[in-house]
């Protein structure tokens, strides 16, 4: 018997708040990544003072979401517990990405099958230990993946160019990177909608939208630092250049970068995938079905840009977790469509044991991992909070109010000192990109900027590490190296 639409909406709703509840009970309060900290000085600055600017008084474009930092300003300007307010955002981002990719599996499948499967897509996404990681994070992922999933949606719906242009607009405030999923969409729309002027006239909707929401961030980021694109987008190429240029290295990089995001009951899917893409391989030959390929086409070309330009994993593949959910909705409909064509094929008990084997490990594997995933992400917060954030209090209680810090990660730092930063991955600092691996350089542009400390992991930079006495460090259990706060001269 299906499970009636209340029941369903209900435990979309309900299980986000569970499943996030579990990861946060795992460990002490706090965030699995310094870059969430980041998005906090800028929201609290920008709330404040009405300034996008992590170090108040020097606006910059170190911020890759802007939209998300609005969001997160929110609870500081009505005062609400900023924490609270973040995990809130990313529970009801879990949700409403579970409601919306249940709504284009019902698109991709016959009406007889669609309730069923479609929860079962729902459910899949709130119980996906990567998302939920993502949810907890305090950071932009689930945003972006929900306004994608959203543009697709009305993409699908043939929904008016002004929308889908807005949504396109407001996926690139939250990571540059949308620009790939709104250029595939305009040249669907162009290739495939209906014919004649009017047919153009939406795609040049869509286009004038789109570039009506980007132009505030695009002129911002313009103003601050001579390029349209946050210094974010630059400067972590070039950290990783070296990497990109030895051969060997970027395979093995790239391989990581794969499997990361992968890891637990989306292998198990990856045979259905492929499935549908042999099984819809006819469609190719009509214009008017290309669209039913957008999701898979952004997939392979989101995964293939940071192959080329970022082959990085990260913590858990963070950057390609928005290709999770396409994995999702294609792997469960292609699944489904190839355990149907084996019964379909054989009717022996051998078949339908394999079926149903197949069907409940995938089922045994996503629920397994949930608590896998609430561990991992407690020794990420463990981690961050011995490092990062233990750090970050000892700057703020024993340097003086003005003492310029040199550092990389800059997030904790700027969050609980509210000192002058000069950030050595170029975030905020944007005139070291040039030289942003060049340790001689860096040293002597941080003592000619008038840096007091200098924070860092010391293999991060070798050479530095050696050249100035540690006056502190971090502590955590969890961590190969820890965070050491080097004293430069003269001292205040």
């Amino acid at each position: 018997m299906p499970m009636p639409k209340l029941a369903y909406r209900l435990a979309l709703g309900v299980l986000p708040l569970m499943v996030v509840g579990l990861y946060l009970s795992r460990g002490s309060t706090g965030f699995p990544l310094d870059d969430a900290w980041i998005h906090q000085t800028y929201a609290r600055n920008w709330a404040e003072t009405g300034q996008l600017a992590y170090v108040v008084g020097l606006p910059s474009a170190g911020s890759t979401a802007p939209l998300w930092t609005l969001l997160l300003s929110i609870a500081y300007r009505l005062q609400i517990d900023p924490y609270l307010w973040t995990m809130l955002l990313g529970v009801v981002t879990l949700a409403i990405s579970a409601w919306l990719l249940s709504r284009l599996a019902d698109r991709l499948l016959h009406a007889s099958r669609r309730s069923v499967v479609s929860w079962l897509v729902g459910l899949a996404c709130v119980l996906e230990w990567h998302l939920i990681w993502a949810a907890a994070s305090g950071m932009e992922t689930l945003l972006f993946i929900v306004l994608a999933l959203a543009l697709i949606d009305r993409l699908w719906a043939d929904s008016s160019g002004w929308i889908i242009g807005v949504l396109g607009g407001l996926l690139v405030l939250t990571r540059p990177e949308g620009l790939l999923l709104i250029a595939l969409a305009l040249g669907v729309m162009l290739a495939s909608r209906r014919s004649g002027r009017a047919g153009l006239i939406e795609v040049v909707k869509a286009g004038g939208a789109f570039l009506i929401v980007l132009a505030p961030g695009a002129y911002f980021n313009l103003q601050a630092s001579g390029s349209i694109f946050p210094n974010t987008f630059y400067a972590k190429q070039s950290e990783y250049a070296e990497l990109m240029s030895t051969l060997p290295i970027w395979l093995n990089s790239i391989g990581n970068m794969l499997i990361a995001p992968l890891a637990g009951g989306l292998l198990l899917l990856i045979p259905g995938l492929l499935w549908w893409m042999i099984d819809k391989r006819r469609d190719w030959r009509k214009r008017e079905r290309w669209i039913g390929w957008l999701p898979l086409v952004w997939m392979f070309a989101h995964v293939a840009v940071y192959a080329l330009r970022l082959p990085v994993s990260y913590q858990h593949g963070r950057y390609l977790l928005p290709i999770i959910p396409i994995v999702l909705l294609y792997g469960i409909v292609g699944t489904v469509l190839l355990l149907d064509g084996v019964k379909a094929r054989s009717t022996k008990p051998a078949a339908r044991l394999l079926r149903r084997v197949y069907a409940l490990t995938i089922a045994v594997v996503f629920v397994v991992y949930v608590p896998i995933g609430a561990l991992a992400f407690a020794t990420d917060v463990a981690i961050i909070n011995g490092e990062m954030v233990v750090v970050a209090k000892w700057l703020a209680a024993n340097t003086p109010p003005g003492a310029t810090i040199a550092a990389h990660d800059i997030g904790a730092i700027g969050y609980f000192t509210r000192r002058p930063i000069l950030d050595l991955a170029g975030l905020i600092s944007p005139e070291v990109i040039p030289f942003i691996r060049d340790e001689a350089q860096l040293g002597q542009w941080m003592q000619a900027k008038g840096a007091y400390y200098f924070v860092t992991f010391p293999r991060w930079y070798p050479q530095l590490a050696t050249r100035w006495p540690p006056v502190f460090a971090g502590n955590s259990p969890f961590s190969p190296e820890h965070m050491t706060v080097y004293a430069l001269e003269p001292q205040p």
